[in-house]
C-alpha cells in the first residue's frame, strides 16, 4: 500500500511539473536553504493567484524536465542550474514584481551552530541584562564589558561574525542569550528563466536609462575600434566624416583652395578681430541683468545707514 501511495505521489508530481513547464512561459530557480514548511506555506499563500511554486528533488524534476525536450529543447538551459536544493517558481506576470513578493515573505532566524552567515553580524553597545557571573564568557570571546548596576553592559558594537563564515557555538550561544536572531530566510532567487533564455536576476533591477547608458558605450568602443583599425562600421562613419570635413577646412586654410564651408573660416582668419566680435556678443547680452543688481543694490538706503549690505 506504501509503495502505491509514493507511486501514486510520482506520477501527481511529474504530471504537475510537466503542465507548468508547458503552460507558464517564465519561472524563478529558487533556493530553499533554511525554509520550513510553515514558511513555505506562508510563500505560497502570499504568491496566490500570481505564481505557482514547485518543489521537488532535484532527480526528479531533471527527469521531468529530460522528458519535455523533444517538444521544448530550450528547458535543457535549466538543467545545470538543478543543483544543491533549489525549486520553481513559476508565473506569467511581471518578473519584478513575482521577485519582490518572494524577497519580502523572510523569516527572522536565529544562528545556529554550523550556519554560514549570509551577512555580517554586529552587537550593538548595550545593557545585556546578564548577571556578573557571565564576565567570564564575554572575555572569552574578547567582548570589551563592565559592569553596571549589577549587570555586564557591552562597551563598544562587535563586529562578532563575518559573511561568509561559519557561526561557531560561541556566537550562536552569545546571540541567543541577548535574543538576537540575526538572520532571515526565505527563497532566494538563483536564476531566471524567460521564453527559453536563463539570466541572473540582476537583470530584473535595470532601468531603461541603464540599458540606454550600456548601448551607447558599447557604440562608442565600436566606433574607437572602427576608427583604430580603419574599418569603416555604421558607429564609426559620423566620425570619420567631420575628421574627414575637420581635414578639409585645415587644408582650405592653409591653401588657396576654398568653399562654401571654408569661406567663414578664411574670413575670420582673415580678420581676427571678428573673433573677439562674436565673443563680445554673449556679454553684451548679459549687460543689462549685471546692471539690475547695482541699481537694487543703491535703493537699499537702510542698509547703508547700518554700516553692511545683503552682500556682507
Amino acid at each position: 500500500m506504501v509503495r502505491e501511495d509514493r507511486r501514486k505521489w510520482k506520477e501527481n508530481y511529474f504530471s504537475k511539473l510537466s503542465a507548468c513547464l508547458d503552460e507558464y512561459p517564465k519561472c524563478f530557480i529558487v533556493g530553499a536553504d533554511n525554509v520550513g514548511s510553515k514558511q513555505m506555506q506562508q510563500i505560497r499563500m502570499a504568491l496566490r493567484g500570481s505564481a505557482t511554486v514547485v518543489m521537488g528533488k532535484n532527480t526528479m524534476m531533471r527527469k521531468v524536465i529530460k522528458g519535455k525536450l523533444d517538444s521544448n529543447p530550450h528547458l535543457e538551459k535549466l538543467l545545470p542550474h538543478i543543483v544543491e536544493n533549489v525549486g520553481f517558481v513559476f508565473t506569467r506576470e511581471e518578473l519584478g514584481d513575482v521577485r519582490d513578493k518572494l524577497l519580502s515573505n523572510k523569516v527572522k532566524a536565529p544562528a545556529r551552530v554550523g550556519a554560514i552567515a549570509p551577512l555580517n553580524v554586529v552587537v550593538p553597545a548595550q545593557n545585556t541584562g546578564l548577571g556578573p557571573e557571565k564576565t567570564a564568557f564575554f572575555q572569552a570571546l574578547s567582548i570589551a564589558t563592565k559592569i553596571s548596576k549589577g549587570t555586564i553592559e557591552i562597551i563598544n558594537d562587535v563586529n562578532l561574525i563575518m559573511e561568509g563564515d561559519k557561526v561557531g557555538s560561541s556566537e550562536a550561544t552569545l546571540l541567543n542569550m541577548l535574543g538576537i536572531s540575526p538572520f532571515s530566510y526565505g527563497l532566494v532567487v538563483k536564476k531566471v528563466y524567460d521564453s527559453g533564455t536563463v539570466f541572473d536576476p540582476r537583470v530584473l533591477d535595470l532601468t531603461t536609462d541603464d540599458i540606454v547608458a550600456s548601448f551607447l558605450s558599447g557604440v562608442r568602443n565600436v566606433a574607437a575600434v572602427s576608427i583604430s583599425i580603419g574599418v569603416p562600421t555604421a558607429a564609426s562613419v559620423p566620425h570619420s566624416i567631420i575628421n574627414g570635413f575637420k581635414n578639409l577646412l585645415a587644408v582650405a586654410a592653409e591653401t588657396d583652395i576654398t568653399f562654401k564651408e571654408a569661406e567663414e573660416v578664411k574670413a575670420y582668419l582673415a580678420d581676427p578681430s571678428k573673433f573677439a566680435a562674436v565673443a563680445a556678443a554673449p556679454v553684451a547680452e548679459a549687460a543689462p541683468a549685471a546692471a539690475a543688481a547695482p541699481a537694487k543694490e543703491e535703493s537699499d538706503e537702510s542698509d547703508d545707514n547700518l554700516g553692511f549690505s545683503l552682500f556682507d
